[in-house]
């Protein structure tokens, strides 16, 4: 069966770094009027590996306001500490296939010797070919080569991109032991079978590495589609570094009519002060994408 025909499967995957803020929550509704308008799957992932970032009673408070917000996700939320005895045996697999090699590396060092490659991220090759010293802290980074990757972007339209250049050989576990994001995604969408991956535009340049990813496991690649993020005064992204303040819970209703609206979605003024079930039964029902083609980011 193509991918085409599968039935939509989707996912929001909040960091429980602190409760959900505004441009998390549009997001979140966007991907689940996508899903929920091809009478899709829209999953619930707690992107929780990066222990040291994770705040207490965070995730209650997602669950809380998803709920508040009437976006009711399907089947038992997915933990990633959960699975980290599977994220080690894609390492591992990789390891078997020669992809990967350890790196001794630092931020620190990198800088310090080679500048031009360290600000663009582009890392330069040093422990490629040489084993680590011993008791030596090392991370573990993908060798990546000349081959472009590209993709059919559902509203940023055609990406395309040469690895090596771009990125060079990125990190899957870090010295501290922790599973990177980009290789963690990856395992996680094919464990959740994910067939279309909706997220912010901030992420449209992680996606070429995570297709690459996909090749090297011989995993499917999702359809990807990248909403613009949302933005304050000072053209900043709102974000939890941005200190982006909590969702308001006590008017779920009307934030969602504000979020229909920044998702250009023109939600008639009969609609202002509907109950937040109806507003989205008309959103699921009305849900056009379209508005948002090329459009990188959308001031609040």
């Amino acid at each position: 069966m193509s991918q085409d025909k599968q039935p939509y499967i989707g996912r929001f995957a909040p960091s429980p770094t602190g409760p959900l803020h505004f441009g998390s929550l549009y997001t979140a509704l966007a991907g689940f009027l996508q899903a929920r308008s091809q009478k899709g799957k829209w999953l619930l992932r707690i992107d929780d590996l990066d222990t040291p970032r994770n705040a207490k009673g965070s995730i209650d408070h997602i669950l809380k306001t998803l709920d508040i917000f009437g976006l009711h996700w399907d089947d038992s939320v997915y933990f990633q500490s959960h699975n980290l005895d599977v994220y080690e045996d894609a390492l591992h697999e990789l390891t078997e296939n020669r992809l990967i090699f350890a790196c001794t590396c630092s931020r620190k060092m990198l800088t310090e010797t080679h500048p031009e490659q360290a600000q663009s991220d582009i890392y330069p090759g040093i422990c490629r070919d040489r084993p680590p010293p011993p008791h030596t802290a090392y991370a573990f980074r993908i060798k990546t080569d000349n081959r472009i990757i590209s993709f059919q972007d559902g509203l940023q339209g055609f990406i395309a991109q040469n690895l090596a250049e771009q990125h060079g050989d990125f990190i899957l576990k870090r010295k501290d032991g922790i599973i990177a994001y980009q290789f963690a995604v990856v395992v996680d969408d094919h464990r959740q079978q994910i067939n279309h991956v909706l997220r912010g535009f901030d992420l449209l340049d992680s996606t070429p590495k995570q297709i690459y990813l996909q090749q090297q496991l011989g995993l499917a690649t999702p359809q990807y589609m990248h909403v613009p993020i949302i933005i304050d005064t000072q053209g900043y992204k709102l974000s939890k570094q941005t200190l982006a303040q909590a969702v308001d819970l006590k008017a779920p209703n009307k934030l969602i009519f504000e979020l229909l609206t920044l998702l250009k979605q023109a939600p008639p003024d009969e609609l202002k002060h509907a109950e937040t079930t109806e507003l989205l039964n008309w959103a699921i029902a009305h849900w056009n994408p379209n508005p948002l083609e090329k459009l990188r980011a959308i001031s609040r």
